[in-house]
């Protein structure tokens, strides 16, 4: 039977096959170019980033060309879908942001510690979660408010990144853009962090294509506040150039220092602000901005609880305490200024210019370390001290045990002047006793009274006596010693330096020693001192009353302080056991001792 051939296998079949499945494959490589350019597009998923969250929509053609500092069109939304963060960092600081409100949730200083030896969180947690974070907006109306801090912004895609950017982490100097916009807002915040505790904002709000004056802020204090007094020390201050007031006729009333309950929540001060910001006793968040007459500030006071012993936080044993925060920008919408955030230390603020206060005498930010009234003596003092501590002694406690010998060594002089004018005075007493007798019967409006003054003026220059000679020492020697006190309360340098037991200079002394030593040498002191002029009564009650009342001050007071005030009544002690072996001293202490007797009569 013959075999007939299937004609699916015909000869040659195979080979065809392998040429048509060739061909069709070539077709389908030269024909890519043109199915790319002619084809219909796929659409394409946007690229995720660990530091931030893509836009909703593709930017427009008119978005894309527009210039670096453009805000968004209004109109165009632009919003993240989720919360992601971008972290900033230097030497100085470690700044974390969030996406929503395009703000600052953490700000740590490398350079300082906390309580427990960590970098320091400047954001006060407790307060900024139910006030707000820094660099959130502040605007009128509160329900945009509310909006700007609430939104979930995006990454500027033109943001000129300068440096490595590895898991979201920028390592400064760097620039960071965020926007946000919907159908009526359109924002745009852009920072700038360079190697210094500087940052360059700018921002701009708009709704519905007009200018919104929204202004960058830090709004609840700091979180170096953890007790009661440290929120206590908070205060909101501005340099304002266009103020003429002088205060006591003297001082030019240009720099404000508001304490809290001075401060009015929601207040606007306009003026030619140079700077403006919120400080505590050893850190500030100032803003300083590029145009000072159309700056305002705006001031916040609000109140939160906190423990009243925060090593054993008890939820039933909490105490109010105020918190201030300040916002400042441009009035006319756009807001171009600097932000210094970090320590009250000389050395850093004299590095930061500010323009246009050169007028008021300060053209930096030297102003924000508080020396009082007594400025033009406490800081020599305290760059005294510094300079003792970097050539000298390299502890800060014993930098105040030499500063505070030689400050009373120099003012030994005028305890010697003192008792030897209060010898004078007694030695005149009983005369001037005598011409008061006289002329007791008459009435201070007697004119009879006016020769009384005119005879005891006459018996001191008889003798030779000053009656201003013995209140002249006291007068010299109280400046110092307010302005070592002053200067001992604004020094950054003794947070958390060690001295002997004291862990903290800046804080009391924890086991009260120098405290009580402060009370019981006072004690010594006023036994030593022949009081000539007191009734032995009065003298008996201030020796007790004095030294307690004066420990009972100083109990919770600077350790700093202490140590200064207890080494200085040492130093008074010897020094009085000197004088009182001199023949003026013995002689002082027969009549104190002769007065005594009388009394008893």
């Amino acid at each position: 039977m013959p075999d007939f051939q299937n004609p699916q296998q015909e000869p040659g079949t195979e080979r065809r096959l392998l040429l048509v499945f060739a061909l069709t494959f070539l077709i389908i490589l030269a024909s890519q170019p043109l199915l790319k350019k002619y084809g219909p597009k796929t659409p394409e998923s946007a690229p995720q980033t660990q530091h931030a969250s893509p836009p909703a929509s593709a930017a427009s053609p008119a978005e894309a060309s527009a210039p670096k500092s453009a805000p968004p069109q209004p109109g165009v939304g632009k919003q993240a879908s989720s919360e992601a963060e971008t972290v900033i960092k230097n030497d100085l600081y470690e700044i974390h942001f969030t996406n929503r409100g395009a703000q600052v949730k953490s700000w740590v200083l490398q350079k300082y510690k906390n309580e427990q030896g960590q970098p320091l969180e400047l954001v006060n947690a407790k307060a900024a979660d139910k006030y707000g974070y820094p660099l959130s907006l502040w605007a009128y109306d509160e329900a945009l408010r509310n909006k700007l801090n609430s939104a979930l912004y995006v990454l500027a895609s033109d943001q000129p990144v300068k440096v490595e950017q590895i898991g979201g982490t920028l390592t400064a100097p760097a620039d960071v853009s965020f926007e946000f916009s919907d159908a009526d807002v359109t924002v745009r915040k852009t920072f700038h962090f360079d190697d210094s505790y500087v940052v360059n904002i700018q921002t701009s709000v708009s709704r519905n294509g007009a200018a919104v004056a929204a202004f960058p802020m830090w709004p609840a204090g700091f979180g170096d506040e953890t007790i009661p007094t440290a929120y206590a020390a908070s205060r909101v201050e501005y340099l304002d150039s266009e103020s003429t007031d002088r205060t006591l006729g003297v001082f030019p009333k240009q720099l404000e220092r508001l304490a809290i309950k001075n401060v009015t929540g929601g207040n606007t001060i306009h003026g030619a602000l140079h700077w403006a910001g919120v400080t505590d006793q050893y850190f500030a968040a100032i803003f300083i901005p590029e145009d000072a007459h159309n700056s305002a500030l705006v001031t916040l006071r609000n109140s939160i609880e906190i423990p009243k012993d925060p090593q054993h936080p008890d939820p039933k044993d909490v105490q109010k305490v105020e918190v201030l925060g300040a916002a400042m920008g441009n009035v006319n919408g756009p807001t171009e200024q600097r932000l210094y955030v970090g320590p009250k230390d000389l050395n850093v603020l004299e590095k930061i210019p500010v323009a246009g206060a050169a007028s008021s005498g300060e053209p930096d930010l030297r102003a924000v370390v508080d020396f009082g009234w007594l400025g033009y003596i406490a800081r020599p003092l305290f760059l005294w001290l510094k300079w003792t501590y970097n050539h000298i002694v390299p502890n800060w406690g014993w930098a105040i045990v030499l500063q505070t010998l030689v400050i009373n060594l120099l003012l030994s002089p005028l305890r010697f002047m003192q008792q030897k004018s209060a010898l004078e005075m007694q030695r005149v007493a009983p005369q001037i006793k005598s011409i008061q007798e006289k002329y007791k019967k008459y009435s201070m409006g007697d004119p009879r009274k006016r020769q009384m003054q005119e005879e005891i003026a006459g018996v001191y220059k008889e003798h030779g006596v000053n009656p201003a000679a013995g209140c002249l020492p006291l007068l010299i020697q109280m400046p110092f010693l307010i302005a070592y006190y002053r200067m001992l309360g604004v020094a950054l340098d003794l947070r958390f330096a060690h001295w002997l037991w004291i862990k903290d200079l800046s804080a009391f002394d924890p086991y009260y020693i120098l405290p009580i030593f402060l009370v019981v040498s006072m004690f010594v002191m006023q036994r030593m001192t022949p009081m000539t002029g007191m009734d032995p009564a009065q003298q008996k009650m201030m020796m007790v009353m004095m030294p307690v009342m004066m420990g009972f001050i100083f109990r919770y007071l600077a350790s700093g302080l202490n140590l200064y005030y207890a080494e200085s009544n040492l130093i008074s002690m010897i020094q009085q056991v000197i004088m009182n072996r001199t023949h003026t001293g013995q002689e002082l202490r027969r009549l104190a001792e002769k007065r005594a007797r009388k009394k008893e009569k």
